[in-house]
């Protein structure tokens, strides 16, 4: 078999992988050893997604709004 064909092989087995455990950590309970809880943020238009396997929690937290700057001014530019 080409390289090429294995590597499509691989590529298409880890996407089939990783929708599976998608699909099973979104449908699993809050107290169940693997999930995924994915909430939206409407304040900022974002999403908080946790993720929980067994005792380690990953937590990640996107928005489509930048953080806001705490000021606009320079250092050293006030007279």
């Amino acid at each position: 078999m080409p390289l090429r064909f294995r590597f499509a092989q691989a590529l298409l087995a880890i996407v089939i992988g990783c929708t599976a455990l998608a699909a099973v950590g979104l449908t699993a309970p809050a107290d169940a050893p693997f999930s995924i809880v994915v909430r939206p943020v409407f304040v900022s238009l974002g999403v908080d997604v946790d993720v929980k396997v067994w005792s380690m929690h990953l937590h990640f937290a996107w928005s489509a709004l930048p953080p806001a700057a705490a000021s606009t001014k320079a250092a050293g530019t006030e007279f």
